[in-house]
């Protein structure tokens, strides 16, 4: 079992990335597809997991004026507690940290509660208080890379 995580450059890369999102957070979760694909899709930096030769995963990064926002990490149900997340978040946060124009920018995301232990693993600490977003409870967290 391999697991590789790549930029996703090109339209195929990109429909896979689309349609594990579909998968997790439309289908799987109920987010609202006008709530799942926003206006920053072209402003992002997208990821995607392969676990061999299956996409199984999706993240993105991008710039706000408050830093840098981690967004969308989605894995497929079959391929979880096989480390794709982790997978993502190192390649995510790897990239991000050879960025020249993310140095010394606060990361944050808007984070699920399922998934705080594993963004614990990376140093992000919760900040705030429990809030709902597209109605999933989420805590607000960040780090300095």
């Amino acid at each position: 079992m391999s697991i590789t995580v790549k930029k996703a450059n090109n339209e195929i890369e990109m429909r896979r990335v689309f349609e594990i999102r579909e998968e997790v957070f439309v289908k799987e979760q109920h987010v609202a597809p006008e709530d799942e694909y926003d206006g920053y899709e072209k402003d992002s930096n997208h990821f995607l997991a392969m676990l061999d030769d299956n996409a199984v995963g999706a993240a993105r990064w991008r710039l706000t004026e408050k830093g840098v926002k981690l967004e969308r990490f989605a894995v497929l149900k079959p391929a979880r507690g096989k480390g794709v997340g982790k997978a993502l978040v190192e390649a995510v946060l790897k990239d991000i940290q050879e960025n020249p124009a993310t140095k010394g920018k606060l990361v944050y995301m808007h984070a699920q509660l399922s998934a705080i232990p594993l963004y614990e693993k990376f140093g992000f600490l919760k900040v705030g208080g429990l809030f709902t977003e597209c109605d999933i409870q989420h805590y607000k967290m960040e780090r300095y890379l």
